[in-house]
């Protein structure tokens, strides 16, 4: 069906898309419809699809069966520059920015003008786009001066510029405060009544629920259908997603036997270049308790988790407090190993989950094993623990996999997740810490994962967790510690605080910071 019973004419009709990557089917027979002036959001568990799909639509994939039709006719898109050629633009999760270049430097890249290249036409251009739909933007600002909202809205002009009437943004929500996200929902309304076409990908329901006027749902690559936003909820849209009812629920026991684990006092960390990423960190993380950090990207999260494992030297001191002797260590100039053969439990499931957590090529009994091989006679390893650990790991967090011997390269993005989850958890830790650990997971999954953590904190573990959805942390954890550029700007009773407070202390300028980090 080409148009609507009234004759409308959609902005993106897809008819019987089909994707596959080598036996992996990622789109099966997909049939979609988005018109201009809508906001249309796509849901689906890990690896159903969503990204694949959009990527087809923005001429990033080319589909293996299957039609395209823009504003009614058929078009063949080839590469994303076809694609902008039809007024199709994507903004992808990971920018594609030119950090030493300004605003409108990178805005201008790559565009074919017969006038003479002129930034300061850009630049005027940049801002008449700014000013229609409401967005907040210096043109000549270079890229790494900007916060990750300010390099959104580059992208999102970016598109705009090569008048794009058709946007999609994947997960444009992730690395956003609660503020930053309503100002980007609000310009997203806007470009809606100016009669634009948006698609969302996102995995955070209640954004859905509050942006989109309609939501499309993808499982296994299959389309499953369409419903009105105003017509459905949280539980029939997981419903729809997962095959079965869910309960959206995490349970948060007390803290019990709450007794400091690590104390943190004046800690900082400087990069390579000589940067502080870390200044003046000062905080206690107790057993039995979930301390959640909170805390735009790039704000420190990675480094302070580094820094406690051994992974960084940074100043200051971390003390380790033992459960059963009450002695402590000092683990700021240890190293991961010095840290082990103290007899300290801790374990560390980082944000790169291939390049620091797990080696791609080594299947997952080898990977169980990177934990344990030093237990092993010299070259004679033992590798039956390894595989029952293994075996559990895949059932107990239902692991898609073909089975033990499967390099770890091969498995979605959310099975790696839990491969590795399952096997720091694995070591009865008394310090676990976590870097966004259900980043990729569908929402079985992370429920499975949160329920996990609490598991640990019953066991008397200190559990720090790393999060991107506030909703999630003012629900999991006890107490909620807010970073700002390298520094606390805030602790608070998860179970009083509210979003809007602790997105402020997320965003909030350095000048303000000082007495609120004692909290």
């Amino acid at each position: 069906m080409q148009a609507s019973q009234n004759n409308e004419v959609y902005a993106i009709r897809l008819e019987g898309i089909s994707k596959r990557f080598g036996n992996k089917i990622a789109n099966d027979n997909v049939d979609l419809n988005v018109k201009h002036g809508q906001i249309l959001a796509i849901l689906g568990e890990n690896g159903s699809g969503k990204t694949t799909l959009m990527n087809v639509i923005a001429g990033i994939y080319f589909p293996d069966h299957g039609k395209i039709f823009v504003d009614g006719k058929e078009v063949v898109m080839k590469s994303p520059k076809e694609a902008i050629k039809y007024g199709i633009g994507m903004i992808h999760q990971h920018f594609k920015l030119v950090d030493v270049f300004s605003a409108a430097e990178n805005i201008m890249l790559g565009l074919e003008e017969k006038e003479k290249y002129s930034i300061k036409r850009c630049e005027k251009r940049v801002s008449e786009i700014a000013n229609q739909y409401g967005f907040e933007i210096d043109p000549s600002r270079k890229i790494y001066e900007m916060s990750v909202s300010e390099k959104q809205t580059v992208e999102i002009i970016k598109v705009l510029y090569r008048n794009a009437n058709i946007l999609i943004l994947d997960e444009p929500t992730a690395v956003l405060a609660p503020q930053e996200t309503e100002k980007l929902f609000d310009v997203l309304r806007k470009m809606r009544d100016d009669g634009k076409a948006i698609i969302i990908i996102t995995h955070k329901l209640h954004e859905v629920l509050s942006l989109s006027d309609q939501v499309a749902v993808l499982c296994k690559g299959k389309y499953i259908g369409t419903v009105n936003t105003a017509e459905t909820n949280e539980a029939k849209l997981t419903e729809m997603m997962v095959g079965k009812k869910v309960t959206l629920n995490i349970d948060r026991p007390e803290p019990i036997n709450r007794k400091p684990r690590l104390e943190l006092s004046h800690v900082s960390c400087v990069n390579r270049e000589g940067t502080k990423i870390l200044n003046d960190v000062s905080f206690t993380a107790y057993s039995g308790e979930i301390l959640g950090i909170a805390g735009i990207a790039g704000s420190g999260q990675r480094e302070l988790l580094e820094s406690i494992a051994g992974l960084q030297k940074p100043e200051g001191e971390i003390l380790y407090i033992d459960p059963e002797t009450g002695k402590t260590e000092d683990l700021r100039s240890k190293t991961p190993m010095q840290i082990r053969e103290k007899g300290i439990s801790l374990s560390f499931i980082p944000e790169d989950r291939l390049g620091m957590g797990l080696v791609g090529n080594m299947d997952i009994v080898d990977n169980v094993m990177l934990r344990s091989y030093r237990k092993g006679r010299p070259f004679l390893l033992d590798r039956n623990n390894p595989k029952k650990l293994a075996e559990k790991i895949i059932e107990d967090l239902e692991v898609v996999t073909p089975g033990v011997s499967t390099p770890i390269r091969s498995l979605s993005g959310g099975n790696v997740q839990k491969v590795l989850v399952g096997r720091e958890i694995a070591s009865a830790p008394t310090v676990l810490m976590s870097a966004y650990p259900v980043r990729g997971l569908d929402i079985n999954s992370s429920y499975m994962i949160y329920h996990l953590l609490n598991k640990q904190k019953e066991n008397g573990c200190a559990v720090i967790y790393v999060g991107e959805d506030l909703d999630v942390l003012l629900a999991l954890a006890d107490r909620i510690l807010v970073i700002c550029a390298g520094s606390v700007s805030g602790i608070f009773d998860a179970r009083t605080t509210t979003k809007e407070e602790i997105g402020l202390k997320m965003i909030q300028n350095k000048h303000q910071r000082g007495s609120d980090a004692n909290g």
